[in-house]
């Protein structure tokens, strides 16, 4: 793992990758048959855990991707703005030209008019004069830079007031086996080679690759399997690539004068979720919150990436309450109907934290309500319906708070916003 260094003598090499082999590997055809979903910069997402559910869907949202790559979380957003006629654009800012080329080869393959793009370093985002922006992306990019810090309170620079941001960074345990085979590629496909001539000896670790090797056992990620070569490159051969522990992203983002709003998903880094024993969930409550999140990550050791919405701090805006009879409830992207299919028999929702599945309890009468939340109806809607089938009230609502935490810390069900 090569830490980041004021000299950034890796720099041009980075740069060099990101030329030869743009990341992720994308095929612009490929949009006519899909539009990859991910976290962070799901408009449904940002409107909740930036914005509390409370910037009224009509305000013109200015969007910047910092390091937007092929395009994935860029066009992912513009979608979601264009099929819900929100008014604003999304910046795409990125310095390798062959990358930015295919994104806008994907915006153009979409008929995308609300999205642009703009070469350039994020080190050197000053000369940009970009303006200010409500959100900011930053995914998969910190890690790869010289100075993490410097440029990350850069981009803060950049957010108007009550915006937010959202982060992705690499975390260690669940990497397990990167960077003990980057160190052995450092020596067999040193960084004095093409980047060309460095792949192709990979290739030959690849097809050659001990049995024991830690990245065989290793299920968290498959970039080097399914990626092709920018996949491989980018896991195995990236010039730069630091780590963060929980702790050690947090530290970064105080640093920043940043708070997170949200860890994906919240209920992750939630250690009673599989510590069901009650002498250890006592000990738990002791716990600060950020030690909860370090034990769920410590422990559970599958955590490949960190992320965060986060906004400056002491400017994170509370949502809406759940049982506020006014409050809309949507479905995130799974319609109610399909979700409630993966329940068990028993009530229980097993849920997939990438390589572990845990069982969250929910109410029986959520097999009932999660079909009715299409993002019109509101929750005083929901309880009268549940009134028509002789659901009391009080009963209603009691059940509906129990229902929303628990998805909600899933990621399924959020708030949103007055049109």
């Amino acid at each position: 793992m090569t830490a980041s260094s004021p000299s950034d003598a890796r720099d041009a090499d980075l740069a060099a990758q990101y030329e030869a082999y743009p990341y992720p590997e994308r095929n612009p055809r490929d949009e006519a048959k899909r539009l990859l979903i991910g976290s962070p910069s799901h408009l449904r997402e940002i409107d909740y855990w930036v914005f509390g559910a409370r910037r009224p869907a009509s305000a013109p949202l200015r969007a910047l991707v910092a390091g937007c790559g092929t395009g994935d979380g860029a066009i992912m957003l513009a979608t979601h703005m264009a099929r819900a006629e929100r008014v604003g654009e999304v910046v795409c800012v990125d310095r390798s030209a062959h990358a930015l080329g295919i994104a806008k080869a994907r915006a153009e393959a979409r008929e995308l008019g609300n999205i642009r793009f703009v070469q350039g370093s994020l080190t050197e985002i000053d000369d940009l004069a970009l303006g200010v922006f409500d959100y900011i992306d930053c995914c998969g990019v910190l890690h790869h830079l010289p100075n993490p810090s410097a440029a990350l309170k850069g981009l803060e620079r950049y957010l108007a007031p009550g915006g937010g941001m959202g982060l992705m960074v690499y975390a260690p345990y669940g990497r397990t086996g990167v960077y003990m085979m980057q160190e052995a590629l450092e020596i067999l496909a040193p960084f004095s080679e093409v980047p060309a001539k460095r792949l192709e000896t990979t290739k030959r670790v690849m097809q050659n690759l001990p049995a024991t090797a830690w990245l065989r056992q290793n299920g968290n990620f498959g970039d080097h399997l399914t990626g092709g070569d920018a996949g491989l490159y980018d896991l195995l051969l990236n010039p730069r690539d630091r780590a963060y522990t929980i702790g050690g992203f947090l530290d970064l983002l105080d640093e920043a004068g940043l708070e997170p709003s949200c860890l994906m998903e919240p209920a992750r880094y939630d250690p009673s979720l599989f510590l069901p024993n009650p002498k250890l969930r006592a000990r738990l409550d002791d716990l600060s919150w950020r030690e909860r999140a370090s034990v769920a990550e410590a422990l559970t050791g599958n955590m490949a990436t960190h992320v965060a919405y986060v906004t400056r701090k002491g400017a994170r805006v509370a949502p809406p309450d759940c049982c506020d009879p006014a409050s809309v409830p949507v479905m995130r992207e799974i319609p109610g109907v399909e979700l409630v299919k993966q329940m068990r028999p028993d009530g229980v929702l097993p849920f997939a934290f990438g390589t572990l599945t845990v069982p969250v309890a929910l109410p029986p009468l959520a097999r009932r309500i999660l079909p009715l939340i299409d993002g019109r109806r509101t929750v005083g809607d929901l309880a009268a319906a549940m009134a028509g089938s002789g659901i009391s009230e009080e009963k209603f609502y009691r059940i509906w708070k129990e229902c929303f935490k628990s998805l909600e810390a899933l990621n399924r069900v959020l708030l949103r916003p007055s049109t």
